[in-house]
């Protein structure tokens, strides 16, 4: 006679902790797999934890000013007087808003590269 989900179900109930690990280990051994938490799909009208979308903030221009500025200009399409101010400015100061992650990767490296810290929220 097999062994069927339901019966499963109720040994592991009734199982501790412990035990439960044991088993997880030693079906890990026998079958040579590895558990891993299951991500369950976001639950209708619930928020994704990842936004799809980011703001790249300036926290920092660094010491080679000129050269992120240049960078702020390019990736905003301000001009130069425009771009300077937004660099001078109160930190941090968001050089970008509601930007998809990779864009805004994109934008944090060549930030970076110029020699500016920067952060993504």
């Amino acid at each position: 006679m097999a062994i069927t989900k339901e019966q499963i179900i109720e040994a592991l109930e009734e199982m501790k902790l412990a035990e439960l690990n044991d088993l997880v280990k030693a079906i890990e051994e026998h079958f040579g797999v590895v558990a891993a938490a299951a991500v369950a799909a976001p639950a209708a009208g619930v928020a994704d934890a990842t936004p799809s979308e980011v703001s790249v903030l300036l926290t920092s221009a660094g010491t080679q000013k000129v050269q992120v500025i240049k960078v702020v200009k390019e990736l905003t399409g301000l001009g130069l007087m425009d771009a300077k101010k937004l660099v001078d400015g109160e930190m941090p100061v968001t050089v970008k808003a509601n930007v998809k992650i990779e864009d805004a990767e994109t934008m944090k490296a060549q930030l970076v590269e110029a020699g500016a810290s920067v952060d993504l929220k």
